[in-house]
Parts: structure tokens; C-alpha cells; sequence
């Protein structure tokens, strides 16, 4: 998995995804930045049942640190409580499938 992931940041255009056999969990190669070099990191992104992303953009996730927060923040009591109240006040909308990605699939 490694080889394949130096591979994708060696090679791969920036801001291309790869699926990984996590559905939902998607490896994102984002371009240098101000002196920082390309680095890869992992987009949370729902998927349809053909493994496709549901959702233009996903959460983008670029190292543990970022992740814990995420995850505190997520797994906060309260959370459920607000989107009951969105659902409360927003109209309903219409699920849409979107397109796939390339056929590689990062192993996790």
C-alpha cells in the first residue's frame, strides 16, 4: 500500500482521488503550497451504491491531528440536536448520483 501511495504523490495530477477498499474514504493528492511540498490526504466523502462520491467536495482530512478534531467535534452530543433542528426548518431536497472515479483502488 505504501509503494502505491508514493507512487500516486510521485505521479498522480494534483487534486486527483483514488478510491480505497474503505467506502467513503478517499486518498486526494493536493498540489504545493507556498513552499510546501504536494502531499496526499484523505477526503471523507459519501458514497452510492457503486462506490461513487455523492457529494462535489468531501471533508478533507490532512493528518491525525486534523482528524481528532474532526472526530471530537463530530461525536459531540449536541450535533444531533442541531441537524434536528435544520430538518426542522429546511425544505427537503433530491438525492443525486454523480459520476465515479478511476478505476484504482488504494488497499487499507
Amino acid at each position: 500500500m505504501s509503494e502505491k501511495l508514493q507512487e500516486f504523490l510521485a505521479t498522480g495530477k494534483d487534486w486527483a482521488k483514488v478510491k480505497t477498499t474503505v467506502p467513503g474514504v478517499f486518498i486526494q493528492k493536493l498540489p504545493s503550497y507556498r513552499g510546501q511540498p504536494a502531499r496526499l490526504a484523505i477526503e471523507v466523502n459519501p458514497v452510492d451504491a457503486s462506490g461513487a462520491p455523492t457529494k462535489r467536495k468531501g471533508l478533507l482530512i490532512r493528518d491525525v491531528s486534523e482528524y481528532e478534531e474532526f472526530k471530537e467535534i463530530l461525536s459531540n452530543e449536541k450535533m444531533e440536536t442541531v441537524f434536528e433542528m435544520l430538518d426542522k426548518v429546511n425544505p427537503p431536497t433530491l438525492k443525486k448520483q454523480r459520476g465515479g472515479l478511476e478505476d484504482d483502488i488504494i488497499d487499507i
